[in-house]
């Protein structure tokens, strides 16, 4: 999988789609996230790159309450890369 723009677009819209909020804040992120489960908001600190903000994401999907038979048929491959490609790791 790369780590450009268009990778993290279509993670964000698997997050969008899951009703959860991106945000991309200033902050001490020990770890570079944060995560508000109540609200389902993530924040990610915005002075990652491109390929940090992917990389993240990419650790954190797995771990959130996302149900795939919501997701758009784009969405839902996405998401079934991510779960594949963390599982393999």
């Amino acid at each position: 999988m790369r780590y450009n723009q268009a990778t993290l677009n279509r993670i964000e819209k698997v997050l969008d789609e899951s009703s959860y909020i991106v945000r991309y804040e200033r902050g001490t992120f020990q770890s570079g996230y944060c995560i508000l489960e109540t609200r389902k908001v993530v924040v990610l600190n915005k002075f990652l790159d491109t390929e940090g903000r992917v990389g993240i994401l990419l650790e954190l999907i797995p771990q959130l309450k996302i149900d795939p038979q919501l997701l758009s048929q784009e969405a839902r491959k996405m998401y079934e890369e991510i779960i594949e490609l963390q599982q393999s790791a």
